[in-house]
This record gives C-alpha cells, structure tokens and sequence, in this order.
C-alpha cells in the first residue's frame, strides 16, 4: 500500500488539528481492512494511538489519547482521518497511518495485536508548544 499523510504542524497546547491520509491498495480497497493511526515521538517507540473497523463502526483509543481524538474514514475517498483535539505538548511526534495486513479484523483485533507492516508513509510531524 501507499500511504500519504498530511495536515500536520504546530498548535499550541488545547488546541486541534485534522490529520488526513490517503490510501493507495493495489489490486485491493482499503475497505476490507481496518486502519490505524501510530506515532513516534523523538527517541521513542511507535505507538498505536487509534484503530477503526472495515466499516467505520468501531473504534479503539489508546489512554493517553482517549476522549481527546477521533479516527473516522472514508472508504469512497480511500482516507482515513483522525482529529486531535485538547492537544498536549506529548502528543508531539510524527504521525503515521497504516493498513491491517489481514482483512476483514475489527478495530479491537487490531489494537490487541498491530500488524507487522514494513511499508510506511513519510508521516506528518505534529509539534505542540507548551
């Protein structure tokens, strides 16, 4: 898959961004599959932060960001979103999104266990200043 994420950039802390992401799946839609949302901050680990079903009707949030984003999608569009709102200076980090390698799992399937994926976007980095 292609991934290309943008809507990044700096805010200050309580404020909101949109991130977007465009899916590109050859020989495949990105309807079958459930997405999601990791980030890395600066000499950290990816995380998880957002997982959603195929079909848009279930989600899943990691704590520190629970209450605080929504992952939605648009299959029609091939886009997956995840508005972030109440922004903190540790949700500084580059954003990535990726694709389930399994079609067909629900958002909690792919939080429990994450796909093994090595193909990534190039990310967006959000910066939020305290």
């Amino acid at each position: 898959a292609r991934l290309e994420e943008s809507g990044g950039g700096l805010v200050q802390t309580g404020g909101s961004l949109k991130l977007s992401c465009v899916v590109s799946v050859f020989g495949d839609t990105m309807d079958r599959y459930a997405m999601g949302w990791f980030r890395q901050g600066l000499g950290r680990e990816r995380e998880l932060v957002a997982a959603i079903s195929p079909g848009g009707l279930t989600r899943k949030y990691g704590a520190s960001v629970e209450g605080r984003f929504t992952i939605s999608r648009e299959n029609a569009k091939n886009t997956v979103y995840l508005q972030m709102d109440s922004l903190k200076p540790e949700d500084t980090a580059l954003y990535f999104c990726n694709k389930d390698r399994d079609p067909g799992r629900s958002a909690d399937s792919f939080f429990r266990s994450p796909p093994v994926v090595d193909s990534w976007g190039q990310g967006t980095q959000v910066t939020v200043a305290s």
